[in-house]
């Protein structure tokens, strides 16, 4: 059976990603390590889970921020504890960290479920203001219950983690591994969804919801399990998320923050999952590398605005020119004019819609 050469290519080019993230730690510094490698895989499984309802249900989600989110307040409220130099604010119940992290995660699936049930019989763009709804409740909620939070945020969270996951504080490799790790298992996981009987009837109920419901598959519980696996996806990102900055603040699950992580997962490309990670790290390293750049200069002195969001936004808006599909979608299209001999038109350089898949899963 002769293989596609675009997916041994892909295979070729994933492998090497997977064997430089594991060597990273002795190939480059510490700095990238943690702040731009450990970021990457954090916001790229919270993209992911964004994804995961995009492409394969039909759902583009806003709420993934808010339940990543919330996972972090839950953990942070249950694990911590008050009266250490004013670090931990919220409840502070000082819990065992093993059982706040099952609590956490099982809290925001349950969370999920619901707001899935709520939003499962609503499509395009009211399904997507009914989830904006969600995150602007949550935001609002963590902001003005001062006994959660208070917009001073929960602080101190990394020096309570479970034995088995050891010191998050003074050992960053540690935290590396383990998002690198979770991330990967995500990744296998959203694959193996998507094969199984549960994702391809989710997919025709992406495709064809009115004769998905009259061959007599539950459209509704199929969009609302899948919402609760986006959840679960996003708890885990929301957990790693407070073990890497230490802390968390009603500002993580704003309107700001919910907007990056759209534009983190069309950047990459909603059609396809390796675009979560993709759209993340060029996100992150326009955020490091051109904030305080000579463009943000030169934005400056032309009197147009030299902030970060003009930068991203400028970025943004030619990437979805170029590609509407994201980075992964760019990278589709250039190997189709490759096959086809540069003929844009011809039948190997589709360009597919947004939140559209690939037929092969």
């Amino acid at each position: 059976m002769t293989r596609d050469p675009k997916q041994i290519t892909e295979r070729i080019i994933g492998l090497v990603a997977v064997c430089f993230l594991l060597l990273a730690p002795v190939l480059v510094s510490n700095y990238w390590v943690d702040v731009i490698l450990t970021q990457m895989l954090i916001v790229g499984i919270a993209a992911a889970s964004l994804i995961f309802l995009a492409a394969y249900g039909g759902m583009i989600s806003l709420a993934q921020t808010a339940l990543a989110g919330t996972a972090g307040f839950i953990l942070g409220n249950l694990a911590t504890v008050g009266g250490e130099g004013g670090e931990s604010k919220g409840l502070s119940l000082g819990w065992d960290p093993t059982l706040s992290l099952v609590i956490a995660i099982v809290g925001t699936v349950l969370i999920g479920l619901f707001f899935g049930a709520i939003a499962a019989r609503s499509t395009g763009i009211y399904f997507l203001m009914i989830t904006l709804t969600f995150s602007v409740i949550g935001f609002y909620f963590v902001g003005q219950v001062t006994v959660i939070s208070g917009f001073s945020g929960i602080g101190g969270i990394n020096r309570y983690t479970p034995g088995f996951v050891g010191d998050m504080v003074n050992d960053r490799f540690r935290l590396y591994y383990i998002a690198f790790g979770v991330a990967v298992l995500v990744y296998a996981a959203i694959r193996f969804i998507v094969r199984t009987p549960f994702g391809l009837s989710l997919q025709g109920v992406r495709d064809e919801p009115v004769r998905m419901s009259s061959l007599g598959y539950a459209v509704p519980l199929h969009r609302t399990l899948a919402f609760g696996l986006a959840a679960f996806f996003a708890a885990l990102s929301g957990v790693l998320l407070v073990w890497w900055q230490g802390q968390i603040a009603p500002g993580d699950v704003g309107l700001p923050a919910t907007i990056d992580l759209l534009i983190v997962a069309v950047i990459g490309g909603l059609a396809r999952i390796e675009g979560a990670w993709i759209g993340a790290l060029a996100f992150i390293l326009i955020g490091n590398y051109i904030r305080d750049s000579w463009l943000t200069q030169l934005l400056d002195d032309l009197h147009i605005g030299g902030s970060f969001n003009t930068i991203i936004g400028l970025i943004f808006l030619l990437i979805v020119i170029v590609s509407p599909d994201g980075l992964v979608g760019l990278w589709d299209r250039l190997w189709g004019r490759l096959r086809s001999g540069g003929d844009s038109d011809a039948p190997g350089a589709p360009v597919s819609p947004v939140g559209a898949v690939p037929r092969e899963v």
